[in-house]
């Protein structure tokens, strides 16, 4: 009897170690890999966009008379690190010169370093006005246009700015800004020129559109513009006479805009206190008139509003290639 319990309790073990044993067997196998490598983020990026607005406005001036203007711009990016960004770009915008130019074309470049909460930016921008024709009867070649005015300007004036902004992003919401630009030739007039602004821009939260994805934001700007003293070509006694000293003016502007996705309109109200003889002295408006807006550097008295205040509506589209072409 003992020795049949003891054979049947063999018998059962041996059937369970084997049973146990096929178990294991039908196991898949653990395999043991390395993590795969985090994908590679390439440094180069490029920014592009257009836009279209009802009125090209530099620094509270017009540079398109009051009427809309078009523009694109194209930004080649190289990051050397997350917080130090090295750029190049062109753009282009089309105006309304007093001297014909075809267009105003923008060749610029700089680097931009972060350091925590404040964005910097450094770099110089170039203006170039291709096609222009010189204007005036006794400062330009015989056969030049003259205006009724009597207005005169530069086959080329085209010039350049070295310049330096700062943006502090206070949180998700608040930001402010500061720029300086200088220039030794404004215009290629002759006449030096320093802008300084600040800036200020507050963003409406998220929650305020829902899930709809339009953001909202409100922003402006107060600066100054130093100018000085032109060459003899502006001179009142023209073609050898001094040079006329360019009236320095304070300038502002303050708007409201709506985004999705890569879309912007920004409604705009921008002004400066140049009155309308600084301003024709300044610009060489072709269309200037009268005879009431006499300056000590405006002594014919035509007058402009190309410096005075005016609405702007500007809807544009800003992409990167990294973000919104992968």
């Amino acid at each position: 009897m003992k020795k049949w319990g003891w054979s049947v309790a063999a018998a059962v073990l041996a059937m369970g170690i084997g049973a146990g044993a096929a178990s294991a067997a039908d196991l898949p196998a653990k395999v043991y890999t390395k993590a795969p490598p985090a994908p590679e983020v390439s440094p180069w990026d490029i920014a592009f966009g257009s836009a279209i607005m009802s009125d090209y406005v530099f620094r509270g001036v017009t540079q398109s008379n009051h009427k809309p203007s078009v523009a694109a711009y194209f930004e080649p990016r190289y990051n050397i690190n997350p917080n130090l960004q090295l750029y190049v770009g062109t753009s282009f915008e089309s105006i309304s010169f007093a001297n014909r130019a075809a267009a105003e074309v923008d060749i610029y470049g700089g680097i931009r370093p972060t350091f925590g909460a404040f964005a910097f930016d450094f770099g110089v921008w170039g203006y170039l006005y291709p096609g222009g024709s010189c204007i005036g009867a006794v400062v330009c070649p015989v056969g030049a246009e003259v205006l009724p005015n009597g207005n005169v300007m530069k086959k080329d004036v085209s010039f350049y700015e070295g310049y330096a902004k700062v943006t502090w992003t206070i949180n998700d919401n608040f930001s402010l800004g500061g720029n300086v630009f200088y220039t030794p030739s404004f215009l290629n007039s002759g006449a030096d020129g320093t802008y300084a602004s600040i800036t200020g821009k507050a963003i409406a939260p998220t929650t305020w559109f829902g899930s709809s994805g339009i953001g909202a934001y409100v922003s402006g700007e107060f600066g100054r513009q130093w100018l000085g003293t032109t060459d003899s070509f502006y001179s009142l006694t023209p073609p050898f006479g001094p040079g006329i000293k360019y009236a320095d003016y304070n300038t502002w502007n303050i708007g409201i805009g709506f985004t999705y996705k890569v879309f912007t309109l920004d409604l705009r109200y921008s002004d400066t206190d140049l009155n309308k003889g600084n301003c024709n002295a300044f610009t060489s408006a072709f269309n200037a008139s009268g005879t009431t807006n006499v300056t000590a550097i405006n002594p014919g008295g035509a007058g402009t509003n190309w410096c005075g205040s005016t609405f702007i509506a500007k809807l544009s589209a800003d992409l990167t290639a990294m973000t919104n072409l992968k």
